[in-house]
């Protein structure tokens, strides 16, 4: 089959590496140019698993500008508030017969695929994957090859025979997808977990395994997995999970599939970068709204991890600042010494 991957980040050279080692074909589309321009300089990108092995593992890739292939499926895997770019940008090369399959954290994404894919070629899902992007063309695969599960549904909630020669070569690659006829239920079940998880690891700065070693992570997890199926449950949402299953979800992930792994949501702000805090905790609160419910706690932490962002932002400009003032004073003494 052929795949083009939409968002050459963490996620998707994950998943669009081990499709092309199952034997697919397999494009890359990206905007950020630094990670266009170090892949296509070396010849590919450089590929460890939890540190170790790090080997160069040819792959194409391009703008969206510059890509005008027809794939069988996209694979899209952007961050939630570079989405509509991406899809702008890349709309000349999408058709009525492609299909489309995305693992994206958070809400907000599926309607804005529906902008461009028929409703019946969509399948969109949840990756409990981790994987870290060190830099642009360099990417670790966390976990042993096979560690990770997906769940995956199609948005009509009918797989057809696409659908599953899609869910066949996400199982060559070890991912273990599960297939579900329960569109809205499968992509909360990740909502939920990143809500507990991305978000207060995030805070704290810690590893998975460093929160759920805290004595009331339990208490903290419970709290939130309550308020958001308060949510959906009032938005009618058949939840994959039971409460008490979610909440054992958290604790094997954090303690035993990924306790050194810091979560996205970090890694996007320990580089000062936007979170998708807004499509996490905040879609839950705007949800709970409709129903006159709020989601007090998860609107604390929604203005908890933006605090941090303005905080963190504005330390960064004053840094910048200081650093200027400071070359620009030795620059103005060394002037001064020639003259």
């Amino acid at each position: 089959m052929h795949f083009t991957v939409l968002g050459a980040g963490a996620m998707g050279l994950r998943y669009g590496v081990l499709l092309q080692e199952a034997g697919n074909q397999v494009d890359f589309v990206d905007t950020w140019q630094p990670n266009i321009d170090q892949i296509k300089h070396q010849g590919g990108v450089y590929v460890a698993r939890d540190h170790q092995n790090r080997h160069l593992v040819p792959v194409k890739v391009s703008t969206p500008e510059d890509y005008h292939d027809d794939p069988d499926v996209w694979v899209v895997f952007t961050k939630q508030m570079q989405l509509t770019d991406f899809l702008t940008r890349t709309a000349h090369a999408f058709n009525g017969h492609q299909y489309v399959l995305t693992c994206m954290n958070g809400m907000g994404h599926v309607e804005k695929l529906l902008h461009y894919f028929k409703p019946e070629k969509l399948l969109a899902g949840t990756a409990l994957v981790a994987t870290v992007l060190n830099g642009p063309g360099d990417v670790d695969f966390i976990g042993a090859r096979g560690a990770g599960t997906m769940n995956l549904a199609n948005y009509t909630e009918q797989p057809d025979e696409m659908t599953h020669k899609i869910v066949t070569e996400l199982d060559k690659c070890q991912f273990h997808p599960n297939l579900t006829t329960n569109f809205r239920g499968t992509l909360l079940a990740k909502v939920v977990f990143n809500s507990v998880v991305n978000t207060l690891c995030t805070l704290f700065e810690i590893t998975m395994g460093e929160f759920a070693a805290y004595p009331g992570a339990d208490e903290l997890s419970r709290q939130l997995i309550d308020e958001a199926y308060d949510v959906c449950e009032r938005d009618g949402v058949t939840m994959l999970n039971t409460r008490a299953e979610e909440l054992a979800s958290v604790n094997y992930v954090s303690k035993v599939a990924n306790p050194l792994h810091y979560p996205s949501m970090y890694q996007d702000m320990s580089h000062n970068r936007p979170t998708e805090v807004d499509y996490i905790n905040g879609y839950l609160v705007k949800l709970g709204q409709k129903y006159h419910y709020q989601a007090k706690t998860h609107a604390f932490l929604t203005h908890l991890v933006h605090l941090a962002e303005t905080t963190r932002q504005t330390s960064a400009a004053t840094e910048h600042t200081t650093e200027q003032s400071a070359q620009d004073a030795t620059e103005q003494a060394s002037q001064q010494a020639s003259a």
